[in-house]
């Protein structure tokens, strides 16, 4: 009897420790890891909601998703991000449209200078066009959402007061806003926003068009002197939050769920922190003594006439490529009067 008893209490070990490890790695096996490729650096605002947003879906979904974020283009650099997601280098990805000219003929549309009252109001018109218009050009991702900064403005070492004084000089400028650049007058630089604090200290450029939040989010402020606020010309970037498709589809239904619920939330988030940043980058650079200039009413406009052929040259273009220009414009226009009664005060 006793030797049968010591047989059955064996035989429960060597079965317990035979299964033990079995379950340890289906639960491994649950566990996705994910890793997150961001342009932005570490301190800034916007990398950190890209933080916050990884957070809160490792939250929602009890850990079964985990999210590696690389800040500051460490994993893939800035116009290097989206490919990196297509390709799988990064399982997901957060930069600017802007960064690969022509690539996104549609999606340019939002970037152009159409007066963008602050980064609400731009953010969700991005993720409003997108669901309008849902250009091919992004079929080979998952979009999760875009966003967006508030107008973009002229910062020089100079005074910058009429578009005489802007004539002949190099501004650091990308994608279309470089187009604005030319249109004004200026010499376009193309680089992205983390060369733009050397070259400007160098003399490598005189001035930056680039949305305020920057003097502090990439403390420009300490290697420019004067903003020009010509509101009538506020550009936007549109920045996208993608995710490699062949991930994204491999994901079971109710992680996809979390994750596009997620998304969704934080469209205002991104929306809140750009504007934020502007006020928070206003107050910087005159703490520094920096100056802003207010252009007068005529000024302003011939400064929005001055780009206004842009507008109408992509409209142009895109009819060529059999791309719908004009629609797209019109799409623009139309959800910035709309989101502009919620988001302006």
């Amino acid at each position: 009897m006793k030797k049968n008893i010591f047989l059955i209490i064996v035989a429960a070990a060597f079965i317990s420790l035979s299964f033990a490890p079995i379950s340890i790695t289906a639960v491994q096996a649950k566990t996705i890891n994910l890793s997150y490729s961001i342009f932005f650096p570490a301190t800034h605002g916007q990398c950190k909601a890209g933080i916050n947003w990884a957070r809160e879906v490792e939250k929602r979904t009890n850990g079964r998703v985990t999210i590696t974020v690389f800040p500051g283009g460490t994993l893939t650099k800035a116009n290097q991000c989206y490919d990196g997601v297509v390709k799988g280098i990064s399982d997901l990805g957060m930069s600017c449209f802007a960064y690969t000219r022509g690539r996104f003929p549609v999606m340019e549309a939002i970037d152009l200078p159409h007066g963008y009252p602050n980064g609400q109001v731009a953010t969700h018109v991005a993720n409003g066009f997108y669901a309008v218009m849902t250009p091919a050009e992004l079929n080979d991702v998952k979009v999760l959402y875009i966003h967006a900064h508030g107008p973009g403005l002229l910062h020089t070492k100079t005074p910058v007061q009429n578009l005489k004084e802007l004539k002949g000089m190099k501004i650091r400028s990308t994608g279309l806003s470089a187009k604005v650049t030319k249109a004004l007058g200026g010499v376009p630089v193309a680089m992205p926003q983390g060369a733009t604090y050397e070259a400007l200290q160098k003399g490598v450029v005189e001035g930056t068009f680039t949305p305020i939040e920057t003097l502090k989010g990439w403390k420009q402020a300490e290697v420019i002197k004067y903003t020009t606020n010509c509101t009538g010309v506020g550009y936007t970037t549109a920045m996208f939050v993608v995710m490699n498709l062949k991930k994204w589809n491999s994901l079971p239904k109710d992680i996809q769920k979390i994750i596009e619920d997620t998304s969704t939330e934080w469209v205002d988030v991104h929306g809140a922190v750009w504007d934020n940043g502007d006020i928070k980058g206003r107050e910087y650079t005159l703490s520094l003594g920096n100056k802003i200039i207010q252009l007068s009413n005529d000024e302003n406009n011939r400064w929005k006439a001055a780009v206004q052929p842009i507008i109408n040259g992509y409209i142009e273009a895109a009819e060529k490529k059999n791309l719908p220009g004009d629609k797209a414009v019109d799409e623009v226009k139309k959800l910035i009067e709309n989101y502009s009664q919620t988001y302006v005060q």
